[in-house]
């Protein structure tokens, strides 16, 4: 039995595996990329929080001081704040009429605007000995500065957060919630096709194991799993044609049983019949019906002695048992055989059996004896279903490296729903072309075995008024003597 074909390595960028590893390599760069347009946004959203505490203080104060120099009062300040600075970090302004300004709603500390106000005063810290106490964050002042005049300062109380504790603080909840969609999204694309294939391919395994064995599974794709579904498809094909050639031997043995046990009880039940009436004692038997019923009798026991000979022939042919002697023989001497021995069954009935051989096929290799058993069981078919003054025809052809035996008869033919049955065990074609006697309807099957143990085959063709029985037989067979 030849082993089942590899599967066809994979290229790489068909394997799932592979497959699974570009995926996930995607789906990070694309979770980077998004995360990075997030933190574009909100930095686009806060375009003051990357700069420094003092760079801003002193932008500030130089906008106010070109905003003050320009005409505007200190009431437009807070407003200027809002517009200009809405975005930043809280930004106070304390001018020394005592008002403050701020981009926020939220109060300046009042401790930091009491330190603010003593130094827009003029407190001298250091000639009273005392330093300005500002708890938490160091705080930026800054100051505002018209035609040389200070007019009030800029205030940053805390410093600003840096930019990634405010984008970590902004993205820790949306950044969490777009990694689980992210992963959920990426296993449904990911392993969602994967998962349904190998569901279908566990589908169909089930489905075989429950003895359905027309289950296949999807073979689409070009991966792993693909070529597992193949290979599972084949085996479930190889099943299936095991399991129809498993059905079709166990009906042809019931057949053959039933068949058997027809051709056997046909001449038991005849046999029976006569010893049953031989054994009655109140039958009175004149010595010719005596005669005729023991000559019935031997000739059933004949007939029933070549079926079961004939079974085990076949037995034997069709398993291989015994070895051929194969050799170098004449062929016209097995013709010669053939003619004598039932020289005298055609005579009567005035049936002419000929014989031709032509010089490239004077030589034969094979078993003469097995093949004179083929061609005995062709003529004895030929005799039964040939007419009265009718023909058979022996003939033995070359061909290359082939050699053609026929045997042609001049009977009705076989019609053509019958021919290609002709060669089954006990078959029957019509009675009606038979002339009365009865086979064991196994000559022909025999026939056929032994031409097939020499590795040859045997056709039919029938017309009517014409049947040829040809064997083609190879002649480089090696001889094997017993």
């Amino acid at each position: 039995m030849a082993s089942p074909p590899l599967a066809t390595p994979l290229r790489w960028y068909r394997s799932f595996y592979w497959r699974i590893a570009i995926s996930f390599a995607v789906f990070v760069v694309v979770l980077i990329i998004v995360q990075s347009l997030i933190f574009s946004y909100l930095i686009a959203r806060a375009p003051f929080t990357g700069r420094s505490p003092n760079n801003l203080a002193a932008v500030v104060a130089a906008d106010l001081g070109s905003f003050l120099s320009e005409g505007s009062t200190t009431r437009d300040i807070e407003a200027y704040l809002r517009q200009e600075y809405a975005g930043a970090q809280p930004i106070y302004v304390v001018m020394k009429n005592g008002r403050i300004a701020a981009n926020r709603s939220v109060p300046l500390d009042l401790h930091m605007q009491r330190t603010v106000e003593a130094v827009l005063g003029g407190t001298n810290f250091r000639r009273a000995g005392t330093e300005p106490m500002l708890g938490g964050p160091p705080t930026v002042m800054t100051p505002i500065q018209v035609d040389g005049e200070l007019r009030g300062m800029v205030v940053l109380p805390p410093a600003a957060p840096s930019p990634v504790r405010e984008f970590s603080r902004l993205f820790s909840v949306p950044g969490t919630l777009l990694l689980v969609v992210a992963t959920a999204l990426a296993a449904v694309v990911i392993f969602g096709p994967a998962r349904r294939r190998l569901r279908a391919l566990e589908e169909a395994t089930a489905r075989l194991g429950a003895g359905d064995l027309s289950a296949r599974a999807p073979e689409e794709g070009g991966d792993e799993i693909a070529h597992v579904a193949a290979a599972f498809n084949r085996m479930a094909g190889e099943l299936a044609s095991r399991d129809e050639a498993l059905r079709t031997a166990d009906g042809q043995r019931r057949q053959m049983l039933a068949d058997v046990s027809h051709e056997l009880k046909t001449p038991l039940t005849a046999m029976r019949g006569y010893v049953e009436t031989l054994h009655m004692a109140d039958a009175r038997l004149d010595e010719e019906t005596r005669e005729r019923y023991f000559s019935t009798l031997e000739r059933e026991t004949f007939r029933l002695d070549r079926i079961v000979k004939d079974l085990v022939d076949l037995a034997r042919l069709e398993h291989g048992a015994g070895t051929l002697d194969v050799r170098l023989f004449a062929i016209d001497r097995v013709f010669a055989h053939i003619s004598g021995r039932h020289e005298h069954e055609a005579t009567s009935r005035g049936i002419a059996i000929r014989s031709h051989v032509t010089d490239a096929a004077d030589q034969v290799t094979g078993d003469p004896d097995r093949l004179e058993q083929a061609l005995d069981n062709l003529v004895v078919n030929a005799l039964r279903y040939t007419p009265r003054g009718g023909t058979i025809d022996l003939k033995a052809t070359g061909n290359g490296d082939w050699i053609v035996l026929s045997v042609t008869d001049s009977g009705a033919g076989i019609p053509p729903e019958h021919a290609a049955h002709v060669f089954e065990r006990f078959y029957k074609v019509d009675a009606a072309r038979a002339n009365g006697s009865s086979g064991s309807g196994l000559g022909l099957s025999i026939a056929k075995a032994i031409v097939e143990q020499h590795g040859g085959t045997i056709r039919l063709t029938s017309t009517p008024g014409r049947t040829v029985f040809a064997i083609a037989l190879p002649q480089h067979q090696q001889e094997r003597v017993h």
